[in-house]
């Protein structure tokens, strides 16, 4: 016990003089979390449109008026012709453009139906089916508005839809893209930190030509990797607690199930992570080596594999199968569950059984590695 409190009293001297790196793993992970709860939003709004109002009639106009009343869409210019269309949407000035054919409202005086056309920039093919998705919304809204005046003016009974659906959303009842991608955003931020900071720390002692007064001490190989992550847990602890204010400051998310399952959460993905960390930090032999192979196995998989952005249900199932390596697929679905929904224990147990079992793989090679470098 002395051996290992020896260990973590170097550790934490050695953060103290390197204040730029405690720094960054205190501050950054925050910054960065800001600064993507921001910009990252899967919300597409004012979709700015272009309009070619061939019939420029009352009824053209109470529907572009209906059309533009609502946030989704933003009239960004009128053309007086298809054939300019191509310039503005070659250009990105507008994502669609809506074209009102000259019939229009004759057609609908007549009670025949009336196309419209929507030529949509399809570069962004997100943001092209959001926006024909709209453009369905609104035309079923207007085909209906039109069934019950005519109706009305023919002195006839309105009867409702057979069949309206009433969503009730659940758990983020404003589909707000903020709350969804905090959770996963801790997660990554949170690996970056741990598997960065731990896998520079045992390399370091290499380069400073350290390890051999640790190879003829009779500090065990476990005390020295205990004593080596131990602080960077608490430094990592007081990361998630900063974030966590953050999330609900900047962006109203609010922990909806138990502080102490979240807590047990994090420190099984911290087990996890800084095993993996140390186990980079046995297998090289410079920081700089150490860094560039925690950056690659953390950041990418972090973003594209850990669920984060991209389901991982619709990726091709060898990618599925390489997913169930990356310890923030696990933490991200856990604090979702937990922050969102007010998961309890035995609703998140598997992503913890696998956290605890990578972390355990990670932490016997790391080890054994240590073992035959002492």
């Amino acid at each position: 016990m002395r051996r290992l409190y020896a260990i973590v009293k170097k550790e934490f001297r050695q953060m103290r003089r390197d204040r730029l790196t405690l720094g960054q793993l205190i501050l950054v992970p925050a910054m960065l979390l800001a600064l993507y709860g921001y910009a990252l939003s899967f919300d597409v709004k004012h979709i700015a449109m272009g309009v070619v109002d061939y019939d420029r009639t009352p009824a053209s106009r109470l529907l572009l008026d209906s059309l533009f009343r609502n946030p989704y869409f933003d009239r960004v210019v009128d053309l007086d012709s298809t054939d300019a269309a191509d310039g503005v949407l070659t250009l990105g000035k507008v994502r669609a453009v809506l074209v009102i054919p000259r019939d229009y409202a004759k057609r609908l005086a007549r009670g025949q139906p009336a196309h419209l056309q929507a030529l949509v920039d399809g570069a962004d093919a997100n943001s092209a089916v959001t926006t024909i998705g709209y453009l369905e919304a609104m035309a079923d809204r207007t085909t209906l508005q039109l069934r019950v005046q005519a109706l009305n003016r023919a002195g006839l009974p309105v009867a409702l839809p057979v069949v309206r659906p009433e969503p009730r959303i659940w758990f983020n009842p404003e589909l707000n893209s903020a709350k969804f991608l905090v959770p996963g955003l801790i997660g990554m931020l949170l690996m970056l930190a741990a598997v960065i900071a731990t896998s520079l720390s045992i390399v370091r002692e290499k380069e400073r030509e350290t390890m051999e007064q640790i190879m003829v001490s009779p500090v065990h190989p476990a005390e020295l990797i205990i004593g080596k992550t131990l602080p960077y847990v608490l430094v990592c602890c007081l990361t998630m607690v900063m974030v966590l204010v953050l999330g609900r400051v900047l962006f109203g998310v609010v922990v909806q199930g138990s502080y102490g399952l979240l807590a047990l959460t994090t420190l099984v993905f911290l087990f996890a992570a800084l095993s993996m960390g140390v186990l980079i930090s046995t297998r090289t032999r410079s920081q700089h080596m150490a860094f560039e192979i925690a950056i690659l196995t953390t950041l990418l998989p972090s973003l594209i594999l850990s669920g984060l952005i991209f389901p991982i249900k619709n990726m091709p199932l060898p990618i599925q199968g390489l997913s169930l390596l990356v310890i923030p697929r696990y933490f991200v679905a856990a604090l979702r569950s937990i922050i969102l929904k007010g998961a309890t224990f035995p609703m998140i147990w598997p992503n913890l059984l696998a956290m605890l079992a990578l972390g355990l793989v990670f932490c016997l090679l790391a080890i054994r590695t240590t073992r035959k470098a002492i």
